[in-house]
C-alpha cells in the first residue's frame, strides 16, 4: 500500500500567515482558501475590504487545482485558446471549480496534499499570494 504525505493543521497554518503576509504587504484585498486533496475546506480568510464574490471564488479555485493536481492558469490558458468545452467541468459533482488563474496545488514529495485559492487582485497577483504561502512549507 502506498503511503502519502497529509497537511497537519500547523502546516495549514503557515500557508495561511504566509500568503496572508504576502497580501498584506502589498495592500491587496483577498480572500484566501486553502482545501486538502479532496478539495475539502482547511482555512479560509476574508482580508479587509475583499469584495464578497472572493467568498465564492478563493475555494473553487482551490478545489480545482487540488482535483486537477495543476495550477488553475493551465485550464484558463487552455480555456482562452479555444478549449471552451472545460467549461462544462466546472459544474461537475461537487467540483464546483473556477478555471481562473489563483489556484495552486500543494504538491509534498511528488504528491498532491491540497491547493490554495486567492481571489480578489489581478489574477497574477492572486497566484503569487498562493506560491507565497505554500513555499512557507
Amino acid at each position: 500500500m502506498r503511503t502519502k504525505p497529509v497537511m497537519t493543521l500547523s502546516d495549514v497554518k503557515k500557508i495561511a500567515t504566509a500568503a496572508e503576509s504576502h497580501a498584506l504587504a502589498n495592500q491587496w484585498k483577498v480572500s484566501i482558501a486553502i482545501v486538502d486533496d479532496g478539495g475539502h475546506l482547511l482555512h479560509f480568510a476574508r482580508l479587509d475590504g475583499a469584495p464578497a464574490s472572493t467568498c465564492d471564488i478563493a475555494p473553487a479555485k482551490a478545489r480545482m487545482a487540488a482535483f486537477t493536481t495543476k495550477e488553475t492558469k493551465v485550464h484558463e490558458d487552455a480555456i482562452n485558446n479555444g478549449r471552451t468545452s472545460f467549461l462544462s467541468a466546472l459544474t461537475i459533482g461537487h467540483v464546483r471549480g473556477a478555471a481562473l488563474e489563483g489556484g495552486v496545488p500543494i504538491v509534498v514529495e511528488g504528491q498532491t496534499v491540497g491547493a490554495v485559492g486567492v481571489s480578489g487582485v489581478k489574477s497574477e497577483d492572486d497566484a503569487a499570494i498562493a506560491k507565497a504561502g505554500i513555499a512557507a512549507l
